[in-house]
């Protein structure tokens, strides 16, 4: 059995009551309220979640790793996290009720972030530099596979352990040469810092040989055998959401502004066209619709992983990714 705060116990006792006239389905995010949040307020705003008889309050995050014990606990029933995280999670708490129903980010957005006036250029310049990644940070995690693809000499490289909040303004400060983190939010909020963009050299792992999935919408897979029509519902809600917000993203900002007020709409708009057109609205999407995953590229995913950590348990697909609530009736495709 995993281990769970006493905290996230507690609030399993609070929120256990899932099931009503209408079902309550709070939602854990990632992260905060910036742009790639503003499709699920969307989905709030515009009734697609009341439509499927559903109660939905979105909570903020505090990284890729956040929502998922969240989810695992009970103290929500849906989240949204990173699935590669989610596999070492169940590698090391088998057993444990959450499992990926929809995939979001279809190509992930990590990445290092460097500047070019601190000679940072191409995956071989960070040798010999430093590099700042907050412990907690899904980039970080995977760094090691970008590593290897790309024969980088970890000895080399300074890793600087550094907060979330100081992320940015460190590698702004010139303190550190390159930072990992999600490319939509390490760029813009560089930008917001004052730094030229040109100064800026984005290195999108997956565009450097790195074949893994992104974030995904998990669920408690006990809700998930009790309330399967309300999975489905969230899930059928969170793709017109997605949809809307790729329609009319200036519409998609405002629900998002509403929740956080002292945004820059500006920014954030840009930061969500950064991820529908980099992470979900990919070829492979545009021509399978979203949501699902494809077996043969999951399954170089988890033999990547293997390469750079040691599964404690024979790694399966099944146990981290499960269409079975996914809708069928075309909510999922892109025209």
């Amino acid at each position: 059995m995993f281990r769970a705060s006493a905290a996230l116990a507690a609030a399993f006792t609070v929120t256990a009551t899932w099931a009503g006239a209408e079902t309550a389905m709070p939602f854990a995010l990632d992260w905060k309220f910036e742009g790639p949040a503003a499709p699920y307020f969307v989905a709030l705003d515009k009734g697609h979640f009341a439509a499927e008889d559903l109660k939905v309050e979105i909570s903020e995050g505090a990284g890729s790793l956040d929502a998922i014990p969240k989810v695992a606990t009970g103290a929500f029933p849906v989240g949204f996290a990173d699935i590669n995280s989610l596999m070492k999670f169940l590698d090391q708490n088998p057993g444990a009720p959450v499992i990926a129903a929809m995939m979001i980010y279809d190509k992930p957005p990590f990445a290092v972030v460097g500047r070019r006036s601190q000679g940072v250029e191409a995956p071989k310049d960070l040798e010999g530099r430093k590099l700042g990644a907050p412990p907690p940070d899904g980039a970080w995690a995977q760094f090691p596979i970008f590593a290897a693809e790309n024969g980088l000499d970890m000895a080399a490289i300074t890793v600087e352990p550094v907060g979330f909040p100081v992320r940015e303004p460190m590698l702004a400060e010139g303190r550190v040469d390159a930072v990992t983190g999600f490319s939509f939010s390490s760029v813009l909020n560089l930008v917001r810092l004052g730094v030229p963009e040109e100064d800026l050299s984005t290195l999108l792992m997956a565009d450097h040989g790195v074949a893994l999935y992104g974030n995904a919408i998990i669920v408690n897979t006990d809700f998930g055998k009790d309330h399967p029509e309300a999975v489905t519902g969230f899930l059928r809600a969170v793709a017109k959401g997605w949809k809307d917000a790729v329609a009319e993203p200036g519409a998609a900002i405002a629900a998002l502004i509403e929740r956080n007020p002292a945004a820059d709409a500006a920014l954030e708009e840009r930061r969500l066209g950064m991820a529908i057109r980099d992470n979900v609205l990919t070829d492979w999407v545009k021509a399978n619709g979203m949501g699902n995953i494809d077996p043969e590229r999951m399954a170089r995913a988890i033999e990547q992983t293997k390469s750079v950590y040691e599964f404690q348990n024979e790694p399966d697909a099944a146990l981290y990714f499960d269409p079975q609530w996914l809708p069928a009736d075309g909510s999922l495709t892109f025209e």
